[in-house]
């Protein structure tokens, strides 16, 4: 199972959700017999690569938020 596929939530992938959905059009029975399952493949790669990028972006801005505070507990121990 996929997440919703709203293109702004995946603008990495939004090329690959579009010819999905396409698929899913032009194909209303095939859909349920494989017919677009190389596309449901790459679409599951495509939000792999997504989830990658962002939890290495997510590590990056908590790494910061850490180093913040600990110099502001630094200040603040230093002004008692």
């Amino acid at each position: 199972m996929h997440p919703p596929l709203t293109l702004h939530r995946h603008p990495m992938c939004a090329e690959i959700i579009e010819t999905f959905q396409k698929c899913h059009e032009e194909h209303p029975v095939g859909k349920f017999f494989g017919k677009c399952t190389d596309f449901k493949i790459k679409l599951d790669q495509c939000f792999r690569q997504e989830k990658v990028v962002k939890r290495k972006a997510n590590f990056e801005k908590s790494k910061k938020l850490k180093e913040t505070l600990q110099a502001q507990r630094k200040e603040t121990a230093g002004q008692s």
